[in-house]
């Protein structure tokens, strides 16, 4: 071993300070916490940032699928059948949707909000489990007809609506009456009210019969784009030239990478000044200890010497306060380790109790998109924080140990 047994008893006395010794211990004690709640808040956060990533990024790919399929000149697709036949022969896709999507004014019961409009056919709504698997109240056997629409729990409570009841959709594309220009407008009977979430699709989508769709925005025969499923989201850019040769005709083509980049790289620049930020805890932990180090082989001056006169080498006395150092770190990262995965992984039950005790709602869906504390504790993460926690907690014993092996016993016993 490293260490042998009379160095681990020497550095484990010198941790346990006596009375008169207490203030020693006490920097310890603090350089312990320090690198315990350091430890700990890494792993939250990483862990958080983690959950949130993946929560909006299944979210989004589930709603929107992972690539669109549109004309060169933003005009409605007539041939879609065929080029969504095609698509779907290639390998790595999984599905393709049809879409008529809008934007429109939603209005009912003295309230009015904007909202997205989207008609897809029934087979394909439940084909896309984010929505048949959370339907909250209805069902999707009533997604049929001219007049019926899907909307999200969020935007039913906004309104105040529930299955059943009517809905009135204003589009901005007007139509031409021999009094002017009249906004399209018509009521829609809510069949069902699906919650996936995340608050912008709860509260602002609306999704409604594909023929329906294509009568209302005036496209009959065609849709505005085609949505493609792939089995692998990072596939894009390796399919897109395949799409466009099965599609046979020129085509414009944006991905989920392009569509959400400033969102993601947003999340991405987030989690990294997040880190370097609450490194420094761990960083000012590490100059406790070498303060409590320092302070420690002043104080021990004269037993190091003793120990020196007795046949104790310098490296053996280098070893005994590298050890005591390193203790105080070890220990520390191992009781922040095992708060922060514990904390982690109950994250959203912790929010709750507090939430429940205090009557502050501390994750609005409004602001976080999500209706959910999110958390994904990611083994790379957690080996990057403890080994730079002990790595730090190391370095930080180096300069105190290498004091303690040079001090010369003659000059420390000098006055004694």
């Amino acid at each position: 071993m490293i260490f042998n047994a009379f160095e681990r008893m020497v550095a484990l006395r010198y941790l346990r300070a006596r009375r008169e010794e207490g203030f020693v211990s006490v920097i310890a004690g603090f350089s312990l916490a320090g690198i315990a709640l350091g430890v700990a808040t890494l792993i939250i956060v990483m862990s958080v940032m983690n959950g949130f990533r993946a929560e909006l990024l299944d979210r989004i790919l589930g709603l929107n699928g992972h690539m669109g399929v549109y004309s060169l000149t933003n005009q409605p697709l007539r041939d879609f059948d065929r080029v969504a036949t095609e698509i779907k022969k290639l390998d790595g896709v999984i599905r393709v949707i049809p879409t008529v999507e809008g934007q429109v004014l939603v209005s009912g019961n003295r309230v009015a909000a904007g909202a997205i409009v989207r008609g897809v056919r029934e087979s394909d709504i439940r084909a896309r489990k984010i929505i048949s698997d959370n339907i909250r109240a209805g069902t999707l056997d009533n997604f049929k007809g001219k007049s019926t629409v899907i909307i999200g729990t969020r935007m039913a409570q906004k309104f105040g609506v529930r299955p059943g009841d009517t809905i009135r959709l204003v589009s901005p594309q007007s139509n031409a009456t021999a009094f002017g220009s009249v906004p399209r407008s018509k009521k829609y009977t809510i069949a069902a009210l699906f919650e996936v979430g995340m608050f912008e699709y709860d509260s602002g989508f609306v999704f409604m019969p594909l023929e329906a769709a294509q009568i209302y925005f005036q496209s009959k025969g065609a849709v505005t784009n085609i949505e493609v499923f792939l089995d692998n989201p990072d596939r894009v850019n390796s399919i897109r030239i395949e799409i466009l040769r099965a599609a046979g005709v020129p085509l414009r083509l944006v991905d989920w990478q392009q569509a959400n980049a400033s969102f993601f790289n947003a999340i991405k620049v987030e989690r990294n000044v997040m880190f370097l930020i609450l490194t420094l805890i761990i960083l000012v932990a590490a100059f406790n200890i070498i303060s409590g180090m320092i302070m420690m082989v002043k104080d021990k001056g004269r037993d190091i010497a003793i120990l020196r006169t007795m046949g104790a080498t310098r490296g053996m006395i280098m070893r005994i306060f590298l050890l005591a150092g390193a203790s105080v770190g070890i220990i520390g990262t191992a009781a922040g380790f095992g708060l922060g995965v514990a904390f982690a992984g109950n994250i959203e039950t912790i929010r709750q109790w507090i939430q429940g005790l205090t009557g502050a709602e501390l994750f609005a869906a409004e602001i976080y998109f999500l209706s959910q504390l999110p958390s994904v504790v990611e083994t790379s993460d957690v080996v990057s924080v403890v080994g730079m926690s002990l790595g730090l907690s190391f370095l930080a014993t180096l300069y105190p140990a290498w004091r303690a092996a040079r001090l010369d016993p003659v000059e420390a016993l000098r006055y004694e």
